[in-house]
């Protein structure tokens, strides 16, 4: 089914920052039913596969898919501040510096010395760095490799073919042995009653 033109629109105002109900009052709905709208929205099938065949398009534009999240993780973790320090705990050039501590650092305090008055010899020192959080960061990396060693309550959801139910089949021995195994024993008797009547 087609979508209208609101939903389309709703679809690509929800990239921009996965609020429902902020897409929706984008789109043009009401504010008063955004909040329901948006909702009924994202349980819709066709703008579900809609959501996703945009986000398909911009991370084919950005070049940006789970395999760099999980590269620019792993850089992350291994960062080490020996990187950054020559073997007398000074400072090196940030030329010098790894690509992960140039592009991941949110900041860094320096102080400079100048010992002659020729300003011949200085000496840096490096006073303060602001490195990614480690902890959050391994968090990420767990979520993204499915450790979920930092849930609580961890929550498996299976699902079949095309979103549906999980189909299971069994001969009648593994079911009546399921069934006993659940204290639901039923007679094989039964079995062969049912199979012979139809």
């Amino acid at each position: 089914m087609a979508l209208t033109d609101k939903q389309e629109m709703f679809c690509r105002e929800y990239l921009v920052d996965l609020n429902a109900t902020q897409a929706a009052i984008r789109a043009g709905y009401s504010d008063k039913t955004a909040n329901r709208i948006g909702s009924e929205n994202l349980s819709k099938l066709d703008i579900q596969k809609r959501i996703s065949e945009l986000k398909s398009d911009r991370n084919e534009v950005v070049k940006v898919d789970a395999e760099y999240v999980l590269k620019r993780l792993v850089e992350i973790d291994k960062m080490d501040v020996l990187d950054i320090l020559d073997d007398d705990g000074r400072l090196k050039a940030v030329s010098e510096w790894p690509k992960p501590w140039r592009t991941t650092l949110s900041g860094f305090d320096i102080s400079t010395t100048i010992y002659d008055r020729d300003e011949s010899t200085e000496e840096t020192i490096l006073k303060k760095i602001k490195w990614p959080d480690k902890v959050k960061n391994l968090e990420l990396l767990g979520k993204h490799i499915g450790v979920q060693a930092f849930r609580e309550n961890v929550k498996t959801e299976l699902t079949g073919k095309d979103g549906g139910p999980v189909q299971i089949e069994l001969t009648d021995e593994q079911l009546e042995e399921r069934l006993k195994e659940m204290g639901y024993g039923r007679r094989s008797s039964q079995l062969n009653e049912k199979h012979t009547d139809t």
